[in-house]
């Protein structure tokens, strides 16, 4: 079994900012520990720095059993040979290269000959062959085919949701004992979502992982690691009494500092008083001097540690008045995805949009958004009702349209406003640090609040959401349910994230087939 011990880690960006100070915690054998805090805290910076892609500017990083890691974003164009080999163990990896290497250089010579053999020998040693057997029923598990068929497939031709299964798959069922997993529910639907939940309360492994689902968080964690300002605290219960543990620390915490700044607010007094006294009275020269030094040491102590600065992030979500029927639809087909149906939804209406990957429901998204001159293959009809403004958060964040420039830029030039103005916007989503910096630099949270307060400032009446909280934190995605309640105007979200859709008063289901159907609790199976 393995084990991970991060003792007084320190952490120093390239341009000399502080982002992690003095971290230790541990998360024992067979513990499921979540990582959690707001975009930008140091989470996957930390999981570099236990993983040893990362080196501290102080500490240490023990980790047993061997490191398996799954990364935050998928690799790029591979096949699915490849994709399993980047989530193997180091040794089979080198193993694995060498033999490549050795292959490539085999000829009729004797030298070549010998070498080739001995890097089959080492590739065997290694584990290869035997980890061969494990991807096999790893791409059966996940895509229905032995290893042998799609091994040189392109993986670019699998879904995100696919992807993200095999790799799971084979560290799952992998020899390291330790799984370090950057957002592993990222492109999952809900189905994944519970297969990995069910994984991972049965695996024997360590697991620390990154999540911002909090369903996901609620059902697999039984310890919560939070990093914010610049530190981690532990909390050792479950995700459901979190909320009330971090309440209940940072009271604590004010407490102390309320009782630290009153002694150190007396014992000033006491030597200023003193400092007085001895002026006149040397008998008095001795308590002084000892005042005095006791308030140095009081100081060199320093206070205690300081309450989190609480995310604010403020979404003003305003929408306004449209006809009654926001969107409806008669005989709407997407061919290859979705059969014709109907719908119709009224002003003010939340309808959740649910399904499996690749269902369609991101097309049907398009297809309003796109409205009244769609680009997207469709049959039938759809239509806005009066006065009905689309705004559209797009799921992938690629934006062309916002490539290349920053957040000031994008409003000031979209919104006829002043820096000034763009800046005050800015910091209400907690943006303003980041609000000089291209759009394509800001991390995945960064841009979907960025999408969000463009949505606020367009003043769109329909809402159309493509899996907006996927890569907000906990504060963010609470801060967007706020945002919604206020809202004058319709929504339609496509959400895998079952904490989101539980405030939705309608669903639709886009299910097997391509049957869309609508249902009064939420459906995941459909």
């Amino acid at each position: 079994m393995g084990h991970v011990e991060v003792s007084r880690v320190t952490y120093v960006l390239p341009d000399g900012r502080p982002l992690l100070d003095d971290v230790s915690f541990r998360v024992g054998e067979g513990v499921k520990a979540a990582l959690v805090g707001p975009n930008g805290a140091g989470k996957t910076t930390l999981l570099r720095l236990i993983a040893g892609e990362l080196s501290p500017a102080q500490g240490t990083v023990v980790s047993s059993g061997g490191l398996g890691v799954l990364r935050q974003f998928v690799p790029g164009d591979r096949t699915v040979g490849q994709l399993l080999l980047s989530v193997a163990p180091a040794r089979i990896r080198a193993a694995t290269r060498a033999l490549a290497a050795a292959e490539a250089a085999l000829g009729e010579d004797e030298a070549s000959q010998l070498a080739y053999a001995q890097a089959i020998t080492d590739y065997t040693d290694a584990g290869g062959y035997d980890i061969e057997v494990v991807w096999d029923a790893c791409t059966t598990a996940a895509l229905g085919l032995p290893y042998d068929e799609v091994r040189d497939r392109r993986a670019a031709t699998l879904s995100g949701g696919e992807q993200k299964r095999l790799m799971l798959e084979a560290l799952l069922r992998g020899p390291d004992e330790v799984l370090l997993l950057d957002e592993p529910d990222n492109y999952l639907d809900v189905p994944g979502k519970q297969w990995l939940e069910e994984r991972l309360r049965a695996t024997a492994k360590t697991v620390l992982l990154v999540s911002h689902d909090r369903q996901l968080l609620a059902n697999a964690a039984d310890r919560i690691v939070t990093v914010e300002s610049r530190n981690v605290w532990v909390h050792g219960g479950g995700f459901a009494s979190y909320a009330q543990a971090r309440r209940d620390r940072t009271a604590r915490l004010d407490e102390l500092r309320r009782h630290w700044d009153a002694e150190h607010a007396r014992l000033k007094e006491l030597v200023r008083t003193l400092r007085q006294r001895a002026a006149g009275n040397d008998a008095v020269a001795s308590a002084y001097q000892a005042a005095r030094t006791r308030l140095a040491r009081f100081e060199e102590a320093g206070p205690p540690q300081a309450p989190p600065r609480e995310q604010n992030v403020r979404m003003r979500l305003r929408g306004g008045r449209t006809g009654k029927r926001a969107v409806t639809c008669q005989a709407l087909e997407l061919p290859g995805l979705v059969e014709p149906f109907d719908l119709e939804v009224w002003y003010g209406e939340r309808v959740a949009v649910l399904g499996s990957n690749g269902s369609g429901k991101s097309r049907f998204l398009q297809l309003l958004a796109g409205l009244p001159e769609p680009d997207v293959p469709h049959r039938g009809a759809a239509r806005l009702g009066a006065r009905v403004v689309p705004g559209h958060f797009v799921q992938t964040h690629e934006r062309p349209d916002l490539r290349g420039r920053t957040p000031a830029e994008i409003i000031m030039t979209g919104h006829a406003c002043t820096l000034n103005d763009a800046m005050r916007a800015l910091a209400r989503y907690e943006l303003a640090p980041a609000g000089r910096r291209p759009f394509e630099t800001l991390s995945g949270g960064q841009q979907a609040r960025l999408q969000i307060l463009l949505l606020e400032l367009s003043g769109c009446t329909l809402l159309l959401l493509d899996e907006p909280t996927d890569n907000l934190d906990l504060a963010s995605a609470q801060a967007l349910q706020d945002g919604l309640e206020g809202y004058a105007g319709t929504v339609l979200a496509v959400t895998h994230d079952r904490w989101f859709a539980a405030d939705f008063d309608r669903f639709l289901v886009f299910g097997a087939g391509g049957r869309v159907t609508e249902s009064p609790v939420p459906l995941w199976h459909g």
